[in-house]
């Protein structure tokens, strides 16, 4: 699904106008980017959460001459799926909710 296809499952789901659902799905983006960004988590409860994780210096290989290098610590997004999520993947829907 690309983001044409979302905003309009969106709008069709919210019975909105399709330049809403972009609003919508624009301070959807917004909002999470900006609460990522403070080392707040987001928890969507059933779907999914976010969460800025620290990640520790590690050493890595360079691949063309594989040659060691240093990789510094720095801070990477860890998601994780929600049950709800998780059982639509799996194909039981009716379980999820």
């Amino acid at each position: 699904m690309n983001r044409n296809e979302l905003i309009a499952g969106v709008a069709h789901k919210a019975g909105i106008p399709r330049n809403q659902a972009e609003k919508v799905l624009d301070a959807l983006g917004d909002v999470v980017t900006e609460a990522v960004q403070r080392g707040d988590k987001v928890s969507l409860t059933g779907l999914l959460s976010i969460e800025r994780v620290m990640r520790a210096p590690r050493t890595g290989r360079n691949p063309q001459t594989g040659e060691p290098l240093s990789i510094p610590a720095g801070y990477s997004v860890r998601l994780s799926c929600g049950s709800r999520l998780k059982a639509a993947a799996r194909g039981n829907l009716r379980t999820a909710g």
